[in-house]
């Protein structure tokens, strides 16, 4: 696709995250600016795979936003063991 998308907002960014990675929890919020976004995804989907693939699911998960309509993308990719919310 070579169209130029508009900024997305950030409902639309965490819905794409959620159809495209299994049980996933996602926050996303705006730190600069209308296409500079904070990205914070938990899924167990993650696990044993570095930081580098965890990304690229998510960047696959953005599809055409990523080439145009996100200027920056701050992103932290967690498993749910990694949060605490586990840990008793």
């Amino acid at each position: 696709m070579n169209k130029t998308l508009l900024p997305p907002d950030c409902d639309t960014l965490a819905d794409m995250v959620r159809k495209n990675i299994a049980d996933c929890e996602v926050e996303v919020g705006l730190f600069s600016g209308n296409d500079h976004f904070d990205m914070r995804v938990v899924s167990a989907a993650f696990a044993g795979k570095n930081r580098v693939a965890r990304h690229q699911m998510v960047y696959q998960a953005l599809g055409d936003y990523m080439q145009t309509g996100i200027h920056a993308l701050a992103l932290k990719t967690l498993t749910p063991e990694e949060t605490g919310v586990n840990d008793e």
